[in-house]
């Protein structure tokens, strides 16, 4: 079952709970992906699907700092809500010891990186998590390379 069809099937669910809440996100998130499957011109895939969340996710962590920084509490507790409910479309985050635990494999691989090969480092620890299936916060991961590289 495609994630449209899942979230369709939730849509429905939501619908006769009468959770208008779940159900406006729900209907944003389907919205979301129906438009880049149309910018495409063709279905969107497992990984495609994931990116969009991804950066639906993004966008609602934005605004919760905006939201935040403007007083606007209950604003930043519904989008807070909105990535949670997100989040369960999507696999697993990986926690920050598996971060670490990459980085450091990755640092060991590369011949003695300095700061100056941060660049290269944060490349192939992202594309290392990617290929293991992990989602990682890329803000996260750059700090974790960034310590492990001052630590030598």
């Amino acid at each position: 079952m495609s994630m449209i069809e899942q979230i369709q099937k939730d849509i429905t669910v939501a619908m006769k709970a009468r959770d208008e809440q779940r159900l406006s996100t729900l209907r944003m998130v389907k919205t979301a992906l129906k438009n880049r499957e149309i910018e495409k011109m063709a279905p969107l895939d497992a990984k495609e699907s994931q990116a969009v969340l991804n950066t639906l996710i993004k966008q609602r962590k934005d605004s919760i700092e905006q939201f935040t920084k403007g007083g606007r509490q209950e604003m930043a507790d519904k989008e807070a809500a909105e990535i949670v409910l997100i989040e369960t479309y999507l696999p697993k985050a990986a926690g920050e010891a598996e971060i670490i635990a990459g980085v450091r494999a990755v640092i060991a691989e590369m011949t003695s990186p300095t700061m100056k090969d941060m660049g290269a480092v944060m490349k192939n620890a992202m594309a290392r998590f990617a290929a293991a299936g992990m989602r990682v916060d890329g803000k996260v991961v750059s700090e974790a390379v960034k310590r492990e590289l001052a630590g030598k």
